[in-house]
């Protein structure tokens, strides 16, 4: 049966050619990602020549309600959001049965991309620095009752030192308060399994057997108490606020020896 689907998917979800103009406006120039429920093309804006990002929801999904409704939530916050960190979406349209919705294009690599193909590393200041951007991105959203709990490190964007949220595909606004703490406490720990990613780019393993990340990492205490609150091991951050607060303290002893 799942391989009947995937077969399924496989012939329905064939990605639309480069060249295609869609809704008479956007000429397909390229298919740049490919979810577990939507197709993504760079496209070329047919009046002002200006790249831009088009999502399809996967016609394999039209006929699931949920999925459907899944993509017009991630429509409308997208359309919601005004940070100049954080695509922009420009309009909605269908085509054949497709769901599409057009949004800004942001050149640069995704932190998985900086780390494994350009092998990128970050020291302890620079790691804490990225999480910088990234508190700056998830306070705004939590601001607006938005919660992103995607937050991996192909959804984050790098581009001459200023960096992007991208995908908010499983984005979600909480029904109530115990919604809002699990979701909350949901990012905060993304952030804590990014950070730690990065500080893990310069490590160089002396042993065969993998031992826990407190042990095979030299950072400053600060940057342990921030991670271990982060990840849930020690008492959890109540709000960005704290999280603020302990980064700070921990970028404030970066020039001390440790």
């Amino acid at each position: 049966m799942r391989a009947m689907r995937k077969m399924y998917q496989f012939f329905l979800d064939k990605p639309i050619k480069k060249g295609t103009i869609l809704n008479d406006a956007y000429e397909i120039l390229n298919i740049i990602g490919a979810g577990s429920y939507g197709l993504v093309y760079l496209c070329r804006e047919l009046v002002s020549n200006e790249r831009k990002v088009i999502k399809q929801l996967r016609p394999s999904k039209h006929m699931c309600k949920k999925e459907v409704d899944m993509f017009k939530e991630e429509m409308s916050i997208l359309s919601s959001l005004n940070h100049r960190n954080i695509p922009k979406i420009f309009e909605t349209f269908s085509s054949n049965g497709s769901l599409f919705y057009v949004m800004s294009y942001i050149e640069g690599d995704n932190l998985e991309d900086l780390i494994f193909h350009k092998k990128r590393t970050f020291n302890e200041e620079e790691a804490l620095f990225v999480l910088t951007h990234l508190l700056d991105f998830i306070d705004y959203l939590h601001s607006i009752d938005i919660f992103h709990l995607d937050i991996r490190i192909p959804n984050v964007m790098e581009n001459n030192a200023e960096f992007y949220l991208i995908d908010l595909g499983l984005a979600q606004s909480p029904q109530n308060q115990q919604e809002m703490i699990e979701m909350k406490l949901q990012d905060y720990y993304d952030l804590g399994e990014i950070l730690l990613y990065l500080l893990y780019t310069t490590f160089n393993s002396k042993y065969k057997k993998a031992l826990p990340w407190t042990e095979e990492l030299s950072l400053k205490p600060e940057t342990v108490r921030l991670l271990k609150r982060l990840l849930q091991i020690n008492q959890p951050y109540s709000d960005i606020a704290e999280i603020k607060a302990d980064l700070q303290s921990a970028l404030n002893v970066q020039a001390d020896p440790i």
